[in-house]
């Protein structure tokens, strides 16, 4: 099946503009996002750790459920911060059947997991990715703080994910493992490694 690529009027095929390739598929960039990812992978390092030695998170999770009543405007005093009523729904379902219990763990692990993956480089378009929906779970519960930074930055790797992880293990990862959707030709000595690495390298 051929790809439907976007052509202008005349007929050419209508690109990513240069400043975009070098943002995001220029090696040149890397070093820029290996300090981007690393200080934004230490912040939900260090955020999962604690939450780790938190009894409040790992035991029955405590934290997680006053969170929830919180944002669900279960407190005296304390209005529903949360904007969508379909958001609500969700997360009052989970209150209801008991789910921080084992979801604070959840969050705990996927913090620190999020974090290592930013830190040594591996798989940085899902790390973020995941990292970034988190973010956006949190804002949707009612709590601004520093998701709003972390959820541009999060898009931002996404966006970079063939660059962001060349000072890390995705320079040797994504050339042997390829991409999915990216399907190898029936007959080809151009070695897949050189093919899979961005420009600039």
């Amino acid at each position: 099946m051929s790809a439907k690529l976007v052509h202008n009027r005349q007929g050419n095929i209508i690109t990513d503009p240069p400043i975009a390739r070098f943002l995001f598929s220029d090696t040149r960039m890397a070093g820029v996002w290996l300090v981007v990812r690393v200080l934004l992978g230490w912040s939900w390092l260090s955020s999962g750790w604690g939450k780790l030695q938190n009894p409040a998170w790992m035991d029955g999770g405590a934290a997680l459920k006053g969170f929830w009543e919180r944002s669900l405007g279960m407190v005296e005093g304390v209005n529903s911060p949360i904007k969508f009523d379909w958001y609500g729904g969700f997360l009052q379902s989970l209150y209801d059947a008991g789910a921080y219990t084992w979801f604070a763990k959840l969050i705990v692990f996927g913090e620190i997991l999020v974090g290592v993956g930013l830190i040594v480089g591996l798989f940085v378009g899902f790390a973020a990715f995941f990292g970034g929906f988190m973010n956006w779970n949190f804002i949707m519960a009612g709590t601004a703080s520093s998701n709003g930074l972390y959820l541009v930055v999060a898009i931002l790797l996404i966006l970079a994910w063939k660059t962001a992880g060349w000072y890390g293990l995705d320079r040797f990862a994504l050339p042997r493992l390829g991409t999915p959707w990216k399907a190898k030709p029936a007959h080809s000595n151009a070695d897949p490694a050189l093919a899979a690495q961005p420009k600039g390298a």
